[in-house]
């Protein structure tokens, strides 16, 4: 006999009756721990939800989606679901070593079907947890690495199809891996299909993106944007012709920002992060989310709501798909980074990992200074993260490295912070003296190295340290040099760490 399902209290009773059509397929102990599970989280859900008009109604709309998704759940997915939920520490264990690749230049098919059958030589390795560096279906070249994505639901044609995807997934299951995908928050491709139709002149889609009649609120924006590639892609805006109006391109002119302050598009990513999650992807790297909120008169960065969306996403996915987890790709100030695991209200409740770029940072500092203290001071005054989250360490990725050294660590061991910055651009390009690194000053704003803001950093760099070697070179020099911040020591080998790191940095 079957009984009635444990839905909230609060759950409208329109929302129950769609949900339990959509549900009626399955047995009785599926439904039951779904409606469970709507219990646990549906508070989360409403209370993320918060930034729109009508939480509840936003709530609703994508449980319904969540519902579609749960019944669409291989049987194997459920069950990593269940064991998942009675281990939720297994991304927080020693044993855990991530690995991050290319799939067409990891296996000599180039391919992921070429991944899958090389999947016992990363378990020989130890490896549990492998990125595969972007492979959702991108526009045509230029497409800023695979990050400029034209459709959420296709793999790249050059590596598979997502048959092809599922079949890697699995494989990797059955050696212990997981795996993990890039799944880009901020924007699309302006040839994805919704950029596509507010092209057409569908008022819908053209209300999933910021598109502006003429540059008056562009500029009021700009007055406090900063500029990401301000080399190549200089400005926020894009004027487009088809388009009729000022986009919103914080990259690139081809990368158009979603409007997040639209429901339909919380509604369209997390019906995106549900069929992901059915393909068997286990860990979903959300790139450049600390930028998917704007705000005038503020870097449009950071901002409270991205937290709270985040946090509504994170609940969705707790409810249809509770094997998932999130790593927020949020490359910001040690002040900023802690808030993507969770402070406040959303602590445990929104990513569950995120980089510890601020550690990378440090650790590249202390090789070029060979002096600890600045390392001390800024590691020794993070916030405590909750315990239901983790670190992912690591020295080196695919991004240029932002020098997040803050003013107020830097001053508090007697250092200028902008020229320590600075030092480091310096050290990493072989400008300065005594230097054996090769690396390339990477999208150097002028404005930011003069001065005018000295609480950014001057530069970034992309560059690869090596010892000895040829003569140094960089993309750009320097017209002055500020003050050396450290009394400089003669280089020394590129084979130890300081001991003050406190140990290896696993990744």
């Amino acid at each position: 006999m079957s009984r009635d399902l444990p839905w909230p209290t609060d759950l409208p009773a329109s929302a129950r009756e769609r949900l339990e059509r959509t549900l009626a397929p399955l047995p009785e102990h599926r439904r039951t721990t779904f409606a469970l599970r709507v219990s646990r989280w549906w508070a989360d859900l409403v209370d993320g939800l918060s930034p729109y008009p009508d939480p509840p109604a936003v709530a609703a709309r994508v449980l319904e989606l969540a519902a579609a998704a749960y019944l669409e759940r291989e049987d194997d997915l459920h069950l990593l679901d269940e064991r998942r939920s009675l281990e939720p520490d297994w991304f927080q264990r020693p044993g855990v070593v991530g690995y991050a690749v290319y799939a067409e230049r990891f296996a000599p098919e180039g391919t992921l079907a070429g991944v899958a059958r090389h999947a016992d030589h990363l378990r020989q390795l130890g490896v549990t947890y492998l990125h595969l560096m972007p492979l959702l279906q991108p526009r045509p070249a230029p497409n800023d690495g695979g990050y400029a994505v034209a459709d959420y639901r296709r793999v790249r044609e050059d590596l598979g199809t997502m048959a092809d995807l599922r079949a890697l997934t699995r494989s990797l299951r059955g050696q212990g891996i997981s795996l993990c995908l890039d799944l880009v928050l901020n924007h699309v491709a302006r040839e994805h299909e919704w950029a596509q139709a507010a092209r057409a002149g569908d008022e819908r889609y053209r209300r999933y993106f910021h598109v502006f009649p003429d540059r008056t609120v562009p500029d009021a924006y700009e007055a406090t944007l900063p500029e990401v590639f301000p080399d190549f892609a200089p400005g926020s805006f894009t004027l487009d012709e088809e388009l009729d109006g000022w986009v919103w391109t914080t990259f690139n002119s081809y990368q158009w920002d979603l409007a997040w302050e639209n429901p339909d598009v919380f509604c369209e990513i997390a019906d995106v992060i549900l069929f992901l999650a059915n393909q068997g992807v286990e860990v979903l790297r959300l790139d450049a989310i600390a930028f998917i909120w704007k705000r005038m008169g503020t870097a449009c960065q950071n901002e409270p709501e991205v937290h709270q969306l985040t946090q509504a996403l994170r609940a969705v996915s707790r409810i249809a798909a509770p094997s998932l987890v999130f790593l927020a790709e949020a490359i910001v100030g040690p002040n900023e980074l802690v808030h993507y695991l969770g402070q406040g209200r959303h602590h445990g409740k929104v990513s569950d990992l995120a980089y510890h770029n601020s550690l990378m940072v440090q650790i590249w500092s202390m090789l070029a200074s060979r002096d600890s203290r600045l390392a001390e001071r800024a590691l020794s005054r993070f916030p405590q993260v909750p315990s239901t989250s983790a670190w992912i360490t690591y020295l080196r990725c695919h991004d240029d490295i932002g020098w997040a050294i803050d003013d107020d660590d830097a001053r508090s061991v007697m250092v200028d912070g902008w020229a320590h910055r600075k030092f480091l651009s310096d050290y990493y390009s072989g400008e300065f003296e005594g230097s054996t690194a090769e690396g390339l000053v990477f999208q150097h704003n002028p404005a930011t190295a003069t001065g005018a803001s000295p609480a950014a950093p001057p530069a970034s760099s992309a560059w690869a340290a090596r010892c000895g070697g040829s003569t140094p070179r960089s993309t750009r020099r320097a017209s002055r040099r500020p003050p050396r911040p450290w009394t400089w020591r003669s280089p020394a080998s590129c084979s130890g760490m300081p001991s003050s790191t406190g140990g290896a940095v696993s990744r």
